[in-house]
């Protein structure tokens, strides 16, 4: 076994869940180290405003996923980027497998590897991706200045990229499959107000087409009649969910349909001492809020379970991981 380090908690993921998990877990004196391989705060770095997070009426998201990394450094957080290639559950301490090679150890895990963008699955999505397809309006709206835009979705996440986009471009087409937004009030309202954006109600993009540019044009189709058109545009943003980040959890972690971990109100899962927070766990509502609290919480549990298992005669660890561990 190739032996690295010890510690009381890793936490997996730097979104605000993760570093609020590593606050939470500094104040609680746990050895602690947050890997992430991307930038800190994950997905809000995509949000060009979050209008949301108590105590601050407009802040944009760059900006707050700053924030969230300077607090948890103030505490003297250990924060790794590296891409964790496994994670080793084990009934005495468990393993986190870094793709450079080492292994870490602790009596307990955070996983906050949040989730991915769901995909239409369908033709020229994947051939056209980063010449015209989106997944990222803060990112690639700038390329799309005084031009014609699709965005996908009817949740928040669509709503509030295609009013971002809307600045930015001469139209934009917001396409959805229903006759109503489950974007919140507000947002509909701002949607519907805004004289650059057309809904396009009970319509679903079928294909995604291209000339020697990029993105030329969308077809659509009707869902209550099954008619079809094309519709001319230069890119297509999709905001239709995302799916969960799953691949470190451990087998036999109880699982939802849609591959959500279900945990219990500590965010504990079925193999104790690992946790599961933010856009990974099975929940009503996925909001920074939630993900933040989800990070508290799970910490505090991990603070109990270390103290419980530090305290416990029956928790003997290998020779050579007691001197890490002390």
């Amino acid at each position: 076994m190739s032996v690295s380090e010890f510690y009381d908690l890793i936490i997996i993921g730097g979104g605000p869940g993760g570093l609020t998990a590593g606050i939470y877990a500094m104040r609680a004196a746990l050895k602690t180290v947050l890997i992430e391989m991307g930038a800190p705060g994950g997905q809000v770095n995509n949000s060009d405003s979050v209008e949301n997070w108590p105590g601050d009426e407009h802040i944009a998201g760059a900006e707050l996923a700053m924030k969230f990394s300077l607090h948890a450094q103030s505490y003297g957080l250990e924060v790794r980027s590296d891409e964790v290639l496994e994670l080793e559950p084990g009934l005495e301490y468990h393993t986190v497998k870094l793709a450079d090679g080492s292994e870490l150890h602790s009596h307990s895990v955070i996983l906050a590897t949040g989730g991915h963008p769901r995909k239409l699955e369908i033709p020229g999505e994947d051939e056209l991706y980063g010449k015209g397809v989106s997944y990222c309006a803060v990112c690639d709206g700038f390329f799309f200045r005084d031009k014609t835009v699709v965005v996908v979705g009817g949740g928040d996440t669509a709503a509030e990229e295609a009013l971002y986009l809307a600045k930015l471009a001469q139209k934009v087409y917001l396409v959805h499959r229903r006759d109503a937004l489950r974007a919140g009030a507000l947002l509909q309202q701002r949607v519907k107000a805004d004289c650059k954006i057309e809904i396009l109600w009970n319509s679903v993009v079928t294909s995604i087409n291209a000339d020697d540019e990029g993105v030329s044009s969308v077809n659509l189709q009707d869902t209550q009649t099954g008619d079809q058109r094309q519709l001319d545009t230069n890119g297509v943003f999709i905001f239709i969910g995302f799916n969960p980040n799953n691949k470190l959890v451990p087998a036999g972690t109880r699982m939802n349909a849609d591959g959500y971990v279900v945990t219990d109100e500590k965010c504990e899962t079925t193999s104790p001492g690992i946790y599961v927070i933010g856009d990974l766990r099975e929940k009503y509502a996925r909001q920074i809020v939630l993900s933040a609290a989800d990070g508290c919480t799970s910490a505090l549990a991990a603070a109990h379970y270390v103290e419980t298992r530090k305290a416990s005669e029956t928790c003997e660890l290998p020779e050579e991981l007691q001197n890490l561990a002390s």
